[in-house]
């Protein structure tokens, strides 16, 4: 068995926090899930996760105007730069604060980040490992509070800063004689987002109580760029010795060579100019413009607007597409509003979400607007003018609980503490499906053997089967009193459904075909959490809290015929795929192994060192005097029987192998450290008298803090702030094998292993030329042929090769091809099935490329779907012309056999 599995994607969370990027075609959209970067095909309707994690949850994301590279920044202001063609981390980066906003300039040549009070232009890095792709370029005067937001112009030459202290400052990125910060202050609260319009130097500013302010230049870009060359070709005098060394330093030449060398360069003002920019919007029109008579261009209040929303909706966020003029704000109370620009014009208003919308973006396009919900992990995507959802994809509103596999691997069912019950599909990550009967968490979901029933099983006292092909739920079993189930088993016909109680500790049997209760075992003094059907026979096996593990024949109403002594409270049970084993997972850290048969405790395995519990922020010890609390609380047995998946109250995930009892693998599913239980060790630093100083909010200002009064419609004091704590609640191999998937903290992760890049050595070949093709075929090298021709992608040389294999040796060649190549086959059958006369021969490859390759294409369906149509409708089209053809030549062969017929009685 192969254990090289690798991460593949993660299902279950589709936004968490910070902010939406679309790409720069427009066609997908890059969502923050925790630490982890997930990107969504909207057209192909496929989503992924890249392998890279960042330190804590990610606060906001940039990608390059040519969409090689991505910053990511988590919420410390540590920054990971990535390669987003080959999907690698290119370097570590810290800036040591945290980020609010960071942004590419139009011309990819910088990047500009708010750091503080101050804001940061870097150079851009390039695509290639260097050993400091990051060099500060300048560095912007402080403002009086911390920097909220930036927008770049389109000639990349100014960069507008909003702030929380209600004021938008404009800075020129070179050093321009005659300009200095412009200071715009119209607003009460804090600026949000700020825009400038698409190829001028007006812009827009919109803050938190819903005004929005409309800043007119006295400048067009084009007449700013010739002020800015002739500023340059001055400067250029003043080296040539026309102006003396004093007059050089007050033009700004100097400034200027810094600038271009990568200095930080901080432009100092007078008090003056301070007082003066200050109160720009307080003078008259008259004093405004002898006040910027000495400045190279200024902005003046043109218009102001408000949303007027109802209620105390605030603003939360905002995003402007410069060619269409739309403006699109999402409000703290779910809904947006879909404006256009300068004339403010309502287009649409749409509530889509109970929770403030925390994010929203516009493609290249214009056309489809994304929004993000933190509260409920929403991510919908929404066409403005069809008035239609592209996506609207949602997680587990709280904690997901359980996971079950359909029976070809290719559906995950989930069930989580809000009560729903997911159906994912594991190809294209999305939920396609979602059951919300329940009112209660859902403890416990699985599959009937033919995979078109789900069966969960919930705290509130029922449990459902729900129809996947209708989507509905068609039958409920419900207990005579009111019980909490927190266990759930079929038996593998699928006609038994059991489930164990917490509360009264029984074990409910009832009949899937008339929804009666059938049986009511009793026997066990603790909850019941465990259940599972033998695979192969009749027996029942039940594990429970009370330290026992009992069997129960079912169907033969014998009750309970073993019982299975243990020496701590058992968790978790899993039979072996023959029936022969159970084993065991008891609250000592322990798995046990039993012979069903022989009642016989065959081995066990001591898993608490493997486990490596993580230290609490509140625990005042390393974690390796915690490791009493650690134990596995799921497992699952391989397709083969041979190994063992288990996974518990830890960050690991072990793979044991059953008859030596060893650790074979263990995997980290999280690196993330705002999860409660990462660190190993103590840091002794962040313990303070108040407190352990991760719980503390050390930001929160005492004079602006909303105390929870009568009368007072926000705020509340008695909230904390909370770490989830990272743990594994359920793992489940695939029935293919290949992969497996575990439901954490973060969400449902799967780990595969099939690679996306498939290594050929004949990749490395240099010789190859047609004459190797044909000097294969002489030496009866058929599959190398092939492979040879695919190659060189020649088609005369592909049919060639094909049609030179004998027909008894096809089976062979066809299950010896690599998967690498099956998708061209599948291309090349389709196309020549239309114009070959050799139709058995072609179909007899059909037959065994199929079969050999059967499992690779249903996992991969969705890539190569258009692929298998096309074959699909070249073998129906050769059907229907040989069936006509047949169907003609009937009456034909009847019309000659009975003349032959005729003529033979008229010589007789």
């Amino acid at each position: 068995m192969k254990f090289s599995y690798a991460f593949s994607n993660l299902c279950g969370a589709v936004y968490r926090q910070g902010n939406l990027l679309f790409t720069n075609d427009g066609d997908s959209i890059f969502s923050p899930v925790g630490n982890r970067i997930s990107q969504f095909d909207l057209k192909r309707n496929k989503s992924w996760t890249y392998p890279f994690e960042n330190r804590k949850n990610v606060s906001c994301l940039a990608v390059s105007p040519n969409g090689l590279l991505m910053i990511s920044v988590d919420e410390d202001g540590r920054a990971l730069l990535v390669n987003l063609h080959r999907k690698v981390v290119l370097h570590h980066f810290n800036f040591k604060r945290p980020v609010c906003d960071i942004k590419f300039s139009p011309n990819g040549k910088f990047l500009a980040i708010t750091h503080s009070k101050s804001v940061q232009v870097w150079h851009s890095p390039g695509v290639m490992l260097e050993f400091a792709p990051f060099v500060l370029y300048r560095t912007f005067p402080a403002q009086y509070d911390d920097a909220l937001c930036l927008s770049w112009s389109d000639d990349s030459n100014f960069l507008a800063v909003g702030s929380q202290d209600t004021s938008c400052r404009v800075y020129s990125l070179r050093h321009i004689h005659g300009y200095h910060y412009v200071n715009l202050t119209a607003h009460r609260s804090a600026i949000l987002s700020c825009f400038f319009e698409h190829k001028s130097l007006n812009l827009y500013t919109i803050s938190k109580d819903g005004a929005v302010v409309n800043w007119q230049c006295d400048k067009t870009l084009a007449e700013m760029q010739h002020y800015m060359e002739q500023q340059l070709e001055k400067n250029e005098a003043t080296k040539d010795g026309q102006h003396s060394d004093a007059d050089v330093n007050d033009s700004g030449s100097e400034l200027e060579e810094d600038s271009e060398k990568g200095v930080s360069v901080v432009e100092n003002h007078q008090s003056s100019q301070k007082d003066d920019s200050n109160e720009d919007v307080l003078l008259p029109q008259t004093k405004r413009r002898k006040t910027h008579e000495n400045n190279a261009c200024y902005w003046e209040n043109s218009a102001k607007h408000l949303f007027n929303q109802e209620g105390v909706a605030e603003v939360s966020c905002a995003a402007y597409h410069g060619p269409t003029h739309l403006l699109v704000v999402g409000f703290t109370s779910g809904t947006f509003t879909l404006h256009e620009m300068p004339d403010f014009n309502l287009i649409h208003s749409l509530s889509i979400s109970q929770q403030k919308v925390a994010s929203v973006a516009v493609n290249s396009s214009g056309e489809w607007l994304a929004f993000g919900c933190k509260g409920v992990g929403q991510l919908l995507v929404w066409e403005w003018q069809s008035e239609s959802y592209i996506m609207r994809q949602q997680g587990h509103h709280y904690d997901m609980n359980v996971l079950a596999y359909s029976p070809d691997g290719q559906l995950v069912a989930t069930g989580g503490d809000d009560g729903k019950v997911k159906v994912w599909n594991t190809t294209s990550g999305f939920c396609f499906v979602t059951f919300t009967e329940h009112t209660s968490a859902v403890t416990a979901v699985t599959f009937n053997h033919t995979g078109q029933v789900v069966v969960s099983a919930s705290g509130d006292g029922t449990v459902r089967a729900f129809d996947m092909h209708r989507y509905r739920n068609f039958r409920t079993f419900a207990s005579p009193r009111p019980v909490q189930f927190a266990s759930l088993a079929l038996d593998p016909s699928g006609e038994v459904v059991s489930a164990g109680s917490l509360d009264t500790f029984e074990i409910f049997v009832w009949s899937m075909q008339t929804g009666k209760l059938l049986e009511l075992l009793t026997g066990h003094e603790g909850p019941v959490c465990g259940l599972a059907f033998s695979p192969l026979s009749a027996i029942l096996a039940s594990c429970s809290w009370d330290k026992t593990c009992r069997l129960w024949d079912v169907f033969e109403r014998k009750g309970n015929i073993e019982t299975l002594h243990n020496s701590s409270d058992v968790l978790c049970l899993a039979y072996r795929p023959d029936g022969e084993e159970l084993a065991v997972a008891s609250l000592d850290g322990q798995i046990t192994f039993w012979n069903v048969r022989g009642v016989v405790q065959t081995g066990s395995v001591e898993g608490r060192r493997d486990l490596q519990v993580g230290r609490s922020v509140e625990h005042k010890v390393t974690a390796k005097h915690l490791a009493g609390g650690s134990c596995f609380t799921s497992l699952c047995y391989s397709a083969d029987g041979k190994c063992i998946l288990a996974g518990g109250r830890s960050k690991f995930v072990c793979i044991y192998e059953v008859s030596q009892q060893l650790l074979i693998k263990k995997f980290q599913i999280s690196k993330n450290r705002s999860f409660d239980g990462m660190q190993q060790y103590l840091n002794s630093a962040k313990m303070t008298e108040a407190g352990p100083l991760d719980l503390l909010d050390v930001e929160s200002d005492s004079d602006t803090e909303d105390l929870s009064l009568p009368g007072v419609l926000k705020g509340d004091m008695s909230s904390r702030k909370t770490r989830p704590q990272i743990r594994t609640k359920c793992v489940q191999f695939s029935p293919t094998g290949r992969a497996w998937a575990a439901v954490s903290t973060e969400g449902l992760l799967i780990y595969s292993l099939d690679d996306v890049i498939v290594f050929d050595p004949f990749d490395l070949t240099v010789d190859l030329t047609p004459a190797t093709v044909k000097k294969a075929l002489i030496n009866k090298q058929y599959a190398a042929a092939i492979v040879y021709s695919f190659r060189l992608n020649d088609h005369k040389l592909v049919s060639q090769a094909m049609e030179a294999v004998p027909i008894d040796d096809i089976q062979l060649i066809a299950r010896s091809l690599s998967a690498a190549y099956v998708e061209k086959m599948v291309e090349f059958l389709a196309v020549k099935l239309e114009s070959s006369c050799h139709l058995q021969f072609y179909l007899t490859w059909c037959t065994h490329l199929l079969t050999a390759h059967g499992s690779y294409l249903k996992q991969h369906s969705s890539s190569i779907m258009s692929k298998l149509r096309d074959l699909q409708k070249s073998i129906v089209e050769k059907q229907n012309d040989l069936g006509s053809l047949c169907d003609g030549n009937i009456y034909s062969l009847q019309f000659i056999v009975s003349l032959s017929k005729l003529s033979t009685s008229h010589e007789q």
